[in-house]
């Protein structure tokens, strides 16, 4: 999904453009296929949306399930992955230069250096207050954090060089978190910034299922399931596109009452907004511009019309 800021709504919404299902790996033994992890598809993706825009910097905010060590490779240097740490992970300095005249395998890393979890607890730690502007929905956050540069590795995976982010609450709300980016130029705030909006991913989700229907099909066959479930989330995208062009022309979406005051649009808003828009011209096509009374009065008329837009 893109994070885009939406000028009417004032925040970040997550839109769906390059869609691909992921089956569990107990649906593909139980029809006797190879089950492909989901990180291979992620990768896969990546490489995808790299290939159609060679030239401009893309940052992937990801969850933890889907590894940095993995995603890494998948854009040549040019895609920066943003990650959740574990506090136990293993990390190095990076790898001595190797001296000339040397022979065998160079060595992709150095010493191994605390882990995040003595970081955290360590007295000598500095850490540097800032504040996160949208926490998770909940307007502006104080944090503190401390951040340094590492090479992450596992058995059997590739080294990565990334930049950590070790982050706790100065109100003890919530328990200390760690983050990674692989891009080593990223300032620790702008990282903590990106990850923090990757949670309107989740509310597409929620808002895919309260009005455009995924999750409720009634078909049959798989296939109709891989070709509806994309569907459904591009047309998110779409409303959204079309509403702002109805905004450009002086629309309004918000919609409140006298017992509760909205000042931003929703995507309920959003979709009612698209909705009056084609059902007035496919409907209402017929009747004159300038007409008062369309057997009802115009009035009555829109009152219903908004009505069903939101009840649809």
């Amino acid at each position: 999904m893109l994070l885009v800021p939406i000028p009417w709504a004032g925040r970040i919404w997550a839109f769906p453009f390059l869609t691909g299902l992921c089956p569990s790996e107990r649906y593909h033994q139980a029809r006797g296929r190879t089950h492909v992890p989901r990180t291979d598809r992620a990768r896969q993706l990546l490489l995808f949306v790299k290939r159609w825009l060679p030239q401009r910097a893309i940052v992937v905010v990801a969850e933890s399930r889907y590894a940095a060590l993995e995603l890494r490779h998948a854009g040549r240097e040019a895609v920066a992955v943003v990650t959740r740490l574990r506090l136990d992970a293993a990390l190095y300095e990076p790898a001595a230069v190797r001296p000339p005249g040397h022979i065998g395998r160079p060595r992709k890393k150095g010493q191994r250096v605390p882990t995040l979890q003595h970081v955290l607890t360590d007295p000598t730690t500095r850490w540097c207050r800032t504040q996160v502007a949208q926490w998770y929905g909940h307007g502006p956050r104080p944090v503190e954090l401390t951040t340094g540069p590492a090479v992450w590795s596992h058995t059997g995976r590739p080294a990565v060089p990334i930049r950590w982010v070790l982050v706790r609450d100065p109100q003890g709300q919530f328990d200390a978190q760690a983050f990674l980016c692989t891009d080593l130029d990223v300032p620790a705030p702008q990282m903590l910034t990106w990850f923090v909006q990757r949670w309107q991913v989740e509310g597409t989700f929620e808002e895919a299922r309260a009005h455009l229907g995924i999750e409720t099909q009634r078909q049959w066959s798989d296939k109709a399931i891989a070709r509806t479930t994309p569907a459904w989330l591009g047309l998110y995208s779409l409303i959204t596109l079309f509403a702002r062009q109805l905004l450009e022309a002086g629309q309004r979406p918000p919609r409140s009452a006298a017992w509760s005051t909205k000042k931003q649009a929703t995507f309920s808003d959003t979709i009612a907004l698209v909705r009056r828009h084609l059902w007035s011209v496919q409907y209402f096509a017929m009747s004159k511009d300038n007409a008062e009374m369309l057997k009802v009065p115009r009035a009555w008329l829109a009152r219903v019309t908004d009505t069903l837009c939101y009840a649809v």
